[in-house]
C-alpha cells in the first residue's frame, strides 16, 4: 500500500489534518518526524499517480509531502477474523473470502463485498448504522417516489451504494476522491449483480447537480461541515439525507451546519450515530 505523508509544523496540524480529511481520506495518523518539532501525518490517498497528484495539489505550498510503500502483510490478517456482519433479520453483509452462513433463508439479501485497496467491510459501526438507517427509509413505506435516486458521496468500498441498488433504488450515484475506491465500487457493484445501477468515479461533490432523493455521507463531521451546503442542495426538496461518521456525544456542530434540515431518526452505537434528516 502506498502512505501519502504530509510534513508540518506542530501549530499547522489541525488545519493539514483537516485538509487530508477534505480529501476524503479514511484515517490520519501523527507521527513525530524528530526534525524541530515538526509532525508527520499518514494517511491513504490511493496508490495511483493521479490521486496522489490531486492530494498533493490541495496541499498549502509550504506543506513537504511524500510517499512510502506500507507493508500490508500484518494488516491483512483481519481478514482471517473478518465474519458477517447482520444489519437486521433479512440483511446481510458477507466478506467476499468467506461463506454463506449454514442454513441462511433465500429470503435474506446477502452483499458480499471485497474492501481491495479501499476502505471498510461494512462493519465499521458508521457503515452499519447507515445501512440500517437506509433500509429504514428504503423499506419503511415513506418514501415519495417508488424507485428513489441516490446518491453516495465517500462512497469506500461501494457497500452502501450497493445496498441501495439491490433494494430497489432506480439509480445510485456514487463518488469518492480515492481512485481504490472507485475501483473497489465498481467491483462489488459487478459481484452483487447491480453494476447496471450504479454511476462512481471521482467526481467532486461541489461539481455534481441536479438533486437526489437519499443522500448518503458516510465521511468525519469535519468533511460533513466542510460540505453541508452541497449536501443540502443535492437533496431533493421531499428527499432524505443520511449522515454518520460522528459521534453520539459531539455531533450538535454538524446539525448546526445542516440547518435547515430537521432530524427525523437517530441510530447510536459503540459511541457513533448515523442521522437522517429532512427539510
Amino acid at each position: 500500500m502506498l502512505s501519502f505523508v504530509v510534513t508540518v509544523s506542530a501549530n499547522e496540524v489541525d488545519l493539514a489534518s483537516d485538509r487530508l480529511w477534505q480529501l476524503g481520506v479514511r484515517a490520519v495518523e501523527e507521527r513525530s518526524a524528530f526534525v524541530d518539532g515538526a509532525v508527520e501525518l499518514w494517511t491513504a490517498v490511493g496508490d495511483e499517480p493521479g490521486a496522489v497528484e490531486r492530494a498533493a495539489a490541495s496541499l498549502e505550498p509550504g506543506w513537504k509531502w511524500r510517499t512510502e510503500e506500507t507493508d500490508t502483510t500484518t494488516a491483512d490478517t483481519w481478514r482471517e477474523f473478518a465474519a458477517p456482519m447482520w444489519i437486521s433479520d433479512d440483511l446481510v453483509v458477507l466478506p467476499a473470502w468467506r461463506n454463506a452462513p449454514d442454513g441462511i433463508g433465500s429470503d435474506v439479501m446477502q452483499l458480499v463485498i471485497e474492501p481491495g485497496g479501499a476502505f471498510g467491510l461494512g462493519d465499521h459501526p458508521t457503515t452499519a448504522l447507515s445501512l440500517e438507517a437506509l433500509l429504514h427509509v428504503m423499506t419503511g413505506g415513506d418514501l415519495s417516489v417508488a424507485r428513489p435516486s441516490v446518491l453516495d458521496v465517500g462512497c469506500g468500498t461501494g457497500v452502501l451504494s450497493v445496498a441501495a441498488a439491490a433494494l430497489g433504488a432506480g439509480h445510485v450515484r456514487a463518488i469518492d476522491l480515492a481512485d481504490a475506491a472507485v475501483e473497489a465500487t465498481i467491483d462489488n457493484a459487478v459481484r452483487n449483480d447491480v453494476d447496471g445501477a450504479i454511476t462512481v468515479d471521482n467526481t467532486d461533490v461541489s461539481s455534481l447537480s441536479g438533486n437526489y432523493d437519499i443522500v448518503l455521507a458516510n465521511i468525519l463531521a469535519p468533511v460533513l461541515v466542510s460540505m453541508s451546503d452541497h449536501l443540502q442542495r443535492l437533496t431533493a426538496p421531499n428527499g432524505t439525507l443520511i449522515i454518520s461518521g460522528v459521534l453520539a456525544d459531539n455531533h450538535a456542530h454538524v446539525l448546526t451546519a445542516l440547518e435547515p434540515f430537521r432530524v427525523v431518526e437517530t441510530l447510536e452505537s459503540d459511541g457513533w450515530v448515523a442521522v437522517s434528516l429532512r427539510r
